[in-house]
Parts: structure tokens; sequence; C-alpha cells
């Protein structure tokens, strides 16, 4: 029998950075949870375009970008 994993609220299409001078990137999706309770999202780096999984508890504790 399947369980169903309830994906938390995600700011999907919010723009954020690393830090408060860090690069920005753009939130796309979710990709899998976590043992821990956290989740991999995959963002979007807004210069380069290139993409990269990153910590949902980092998406949410990163600034908003400018």
């Amino acid at each position: 029998m399947q369980t169903a994993i309830a994906i938390p609220a995600i700011p999907i299409g919010e723009i954020k950075s690393f830090g408060p001078l860090g690069e920005q990137y753009e939130v796309l999706r979710p990709l899998r949870a976590l043992e821990n309770g956290d989740w991999w999202v995959e963002i979007q780096l807004v210069k380069t375009g290139e993409r990269a999984e990153y910590p949902l508890s980092q998406v949410l504790s990163d600034p908003d970008g400018v």
C-alpha cells in the first residue's frame, strides 16, 4: 500500500537570494522528501539559468530577492 506524502507550502515562482547579498534564484518545484522532514526543491539561478537542488528549509530562511 502506498502512503501519500503531504507536500508543504513551497513559495513556487518567488525570487529569493542566497543571504542578503547573494545571487538570486527562482523557486521552481518540489522534488522529494528527506528523512528529516525537509524537502529538496528545484531552483534556477536568475543570472545563469543553471538549475540545482536546494533544501526547502534554506529557501524559507533566505531573504526575498531584490
